[in-house]
């Protein structure tokens, strides 16, 4: 049996390191967000994106695009889509440049839910990385994670002043 190569044993070891806490991040999130809000992850990630489209040029986001942010494959996207859209959340409407084009918005009941879930899920978050940090196997993608949050809240915060 030939040896296996140190760089991809160490690769692989990553990979199941990250699987790891993004399983376990994902799964807190669930349990909290079906308790406290009859949310799932996907449901809840799928509101978050298309409340952030705008109108004007390049506002709507296409179902592919939806697909993509959400990491969902078109059909399960459209699938999501309608479980929302059925429950009052999600809007559908035609494009007006192009009637081929379907778009898909945040209903008022929609944000409303949002806005009551968004700190539920920041405090989830935190929860199951604060959890992660202390696996010394995890705790190296946590500090990660939290050094890609605050570079990016750097030049936010130095823009605002």
């Amino acid at each position: 049996m030939p040896a296996t190569d140190p760089a991809l044993t160490a690769l692989a070891n990553g990979w199941a390191a990250l699987y790891l806490l993004a399983g376990r991040i994902e799964a807190h999130l669930e349990r909290t967000l079906q308790a406290r809000h009859d949310l799932s992850v996907r449901e809840y990630s799928l509101l978050d994106v298309l409340s952030r489209q705008h109108d004007g040029e390049g506002g709507h986001l296409q179902m592919k695009q939806v697909a993509d942010a959400v990491v969902l494959s078109q059909s399960a996207t459209t699938r999501l889509v309608t479980r929302l859209e059925d429950r009052g959340l999600l809007s559908r409407y035609l494009c007006v440049t192009d009637r081929r084009g379907i778009y898909t918005d945040v209903t008022p009941d929609g944000l409303t839910l949002l806005e009551a879930a968004r700190p539920t899920n920041e405090a989830a978050l935190r929860e199951a990385l604060d959890e992660a940090a202390r696996n010394p196997e995890l705790a190296p993608l946590v500090a990660t994670v939290e050094e890609m949050n605050l570079s990016r809240r750097l030049p936010e915060a130095a823009a605002k002043h």
